[in-house]
């Protein structure tokens, strides 16, 4: 398959009619794009939809989304300067994750996404994007907040790995750590409010 074959259903930033995984499309009401600018300084890459994802068509809404948007607002990343995307952009049955034939389906459309914006950092929300990314199995929550830089689609880019928001919301514990790599995040992205260093972790 060419690289005109792999993108064949994506227009600039966004996806559409896309085929290539019956499951998917037998559940998914909609694809659901990237949003946010298309020159930000931090992308931030999911898993996959969920129902409420799906419903809306927006990635991260619903209480994940609003733990998201808290954090990135106390430091000084609001959702408005961020782009936020997924591996795999339908939502899977029943919300199991995606399958490595499904990740490696959507790949050529994240790859360029990633090329097209071109950020300072991108930050891998959970486990399922850190390892699709990093290539890698990732302890995330031991490995949260370490940056590692890796070559996408044959461009180098600095890899942050963080927990899940929605990991905050089962353990508590886990708060503290995704607070500090967003604020990891926003002092690579020289954003008002990230007051860290790398030295802090």
């Amino acid at each position: 398959m060419s690289a005109d074959d792999d993108l064949e259903h994506m227009e600039g930033l966004e996806v559409s009619g896309c085929s290539r995984c019956p499951d998917l499309v037998e559940s998914r009401r909609r694809i659901v794009n990237g949003t946010g600018p298309e020159d930000p300084d931090v992308l931030f890459v999911g898993e996959a939809p969920g129902e409420q994802e799906d419903e809306e068509g927006t990635p991260f809404v619903g209480r994940s989304g609003d733990v998201l948007d808290d954090v990135l607002g106390e430091y000084g990343l609001p959702r408005s300067d961020v782009r936020i995307t997924n591996c795999v952009r339908c939502r899977p049955p029943e919300n199991r994750d995606p399958t490595d034939e499904e990740l490696a389906n959507c790949r050529p459309h994240l790859e360029h996404e990633i090329d097209l914006v071109d950020p300072e950092v991108i930050v891998t929300l959970g486990k399922v994007p850190s390892q699709h990314l990093l290539g890698r199995d990732v302890a995330v929550t031991k490995e949260a907040g370490t940056v590692e830089t890796v070559e996408i689609a044959g461009e180098r880019h600095d890899v942050l790995v963080c927990v899940h928001p929605a990991a905050t919301l089962y353990d508590r514990s886990q708060r503290e750590t995704f607070e500090k790599t967003i604020e990891k995040a926003a002092t690579i992205a020289g954003a008002e409010g990230g007051q860290s260093t790398f030295g802090d972790f």
